[in-house]
């Protein structure tokens, strides 16, 4: 699977790229800012799944999760702040309390598979 990392923080997005390599995915990005998310979406990069941190540096996440929506990628969203930290209307998307696990990052892609 090719997955999308948008996150902001370096470490965060390491570790992430890490354990996706583990589980055997193929890491799109990581993007650090929402204008890299957009022109990696711009250029056409094929995505399997996303997950995407709710907030990069000050700016919600939600135009590249429309984005990616309305082509029928699959999200999953990572957010320090829990459920309550994603707006209602994305909740129906699998969400990941950071800190999380190598177990809870594959478990949530494997819904993207569904």
């Amino acid at each position: 699977m090719r997955i999308l990392v948008v996150e902001d923080e370096s470490l965060i997005a390491m570790q992430l790229e890490d354990m996706l390599l583990d589980l055997g995915c193929e890491v799109v990005g990581p993007a650090s800012r929402i204008r890299a998310a957009q022109q990696l979406l711009d250029s056409g990069v094929e995505i399997d799944c996303a997950v995407l941190d709710v907030n990069i540096s000050g700016e919600l996440v939600y135009p590249v999760a429309k984005r990616l929506d309305e082509a029928g990628i699959p999200i999953v969203f990572a957010t320090g702040y829990g459920r309550e930290g994603v707006e209602p209307h994305w909740r129906d998307h699998p969400i990941l309390q950071k800190p999380y696990t190598i177990d809870q990052i594959g478990a949530s892609i494997s819904l993207c598979r569904s």
